[in-house]
């Protein structure tokens, strides 16, 4: 672990630059691995150089890495360009030949991190150690496994845990490779504010033309840094050659990235900020005072259910409810998923409220 590391994303302040990992998607050859490093390198944009060691692929047969021997080309990119390397471990064994190698930063991946047998034995493995560690989301959108592995990391001791946002898998997904799901990692943030949050949207877009956006939106959200992908000839790469891009379309994707402060000291601003806020207090406490009543109503319905001997759920009262909020949402500029997502909650707190009523509680 290099000091620079340690200081550029787990002592970061406020107003620090985006951090950036990049590298290509997978180790194929020493001069792939060294070109692409030192042309990143010479970009001046990058913190950090990455390459996939070892592929997890979903079936057999596909490259998989070329394991342990394209370590000494990270090795040596790092030598060459002065930048730490970054690996992505599955097994105590791939911890055991990344510290055998002084790489300087781990990461595990999504489809570990939604095992907890496979993160406790990487945890197991780095006991002791003081490298920093970043843990991706799990392929599907289950919050608390991904808490479960930084937890499992900290417990063996580890103070340098981070996050990458990296998208999560979803049926009818079509815009994005993994769907973004922002609430979650903002949810993470809010849970767990000290630990470094990164974005990878490579993994999220899947492709190069949606890359930037993406990142932008990231930044936007105050996220820490990215990991972006890179080749020295992304259309030869041996895996996932859609969503990466050349160091130098990198440098420029970057350059065109807007980079906005947490915050400011300029008293204009935060006084009108101040009162937008106190609206926002307002607004929101009117909004609870509105669904308790609308709730009240709700548990009246239920007792009237109940002395008729009516079910509770009745689904042409629900869609007709849906099918006017839908557009009443579109009137005022509200999505159709945003409406959709609220109106199920306060459903189903409908319905829970019923059932109550239903059994006398």
């Amino acid at each position: 672990m290099t000091p620079t590391m340690k200081s550029a994303l787990f002592n970061r302040e406020p107003n620090d630059k985006p951090y950036l990992i990049s590298g290509p998607c997978s180790a194929e050859t020493e001069e792939q691995v060294l070109d692409t490093c030192q042309r990143l390198a010479a970009t001046g944009k990058v913190q950090a150089l990455r390459a996939g060691i070892w592929k997890p692929r979903t079936k057999p047969g596909l490259f998989e890495g070329v394991g342990t021997k394209g370590l000494p080309w990270l090795k040596r990119a790092s030598e060459l360009t002065g930048l730490p390397i970054a690996v992505e471990v599955a097994t105590a064994k791939h911890v055991e030949d990344c510290l055998a190698f002084g790489v300087d930063i781990l990461w595990v991946g999504a489809r570990t991190t939604g095992n907890p047998f496979s993160v406790q034995e990487i945890a197991n493995a780095l006991r002791g150690v003081n490298v920093p560690v970043l843990v991706k989301n799990p392929i599907h959108p289950e919050l608390e496994l991904w808490i479960g592995a930084v937890e499992r990391l900290q417990k063996a001791g580890l103070e340098q845990v981070g996050l990458i946002h990296r998208g999560f898998s979803s049926y009818g997904n079509t815009d994005f490779r993994n769907a973004p799901m922002w609430h979650l990692p903002i949810e993470m943030r809010r849970r767990l504010p000290e630990l470094p949050l990164l974005c990878d949207p490579s993994h999220i877009c899947g492709r190069r033309d949606t890359l930037a956006a993406v990142a932008q939106q990231a930044l936007n959200l105050g996220f820490d840094g990215t990991m972006i992908e890179s080749h020295q000839n992304p259309d030869a790469a041996w895996s996932d050659a859609k969503q990466q891009i050349t160091p130098e379309v990198l440098r420029d994707l970057i350059e065109g990235l807007v980079w906005r402060h947490e915050t400011t000291n300029q008293r204009e601003f935060l006084t009108a900020l101040a009162s937008f806020r106190e609206q926002i207090n307002q607004l929101d406490a009117e909004v609870m005072q509105l669904l308790g009543r609308r709730m009240a109503v709700a548990e009246k319905i239920g007792q009237y259910k109940k002395e008729n001997d009516i079910i509770v759920l009745q689904t042409s009262r629900w869609n007709e409810v849906l099918e006017r909020a839908l557009r009443q949402g579109t009137s005022v500029g509200l999505t159709n998923e945003f409406v959709e997502q609220y109106l199920a909650a306060v459903h189903l707190e409908s319905i829970t409220r019923q059932n109550r009523v239903m059994e006398g509680r």
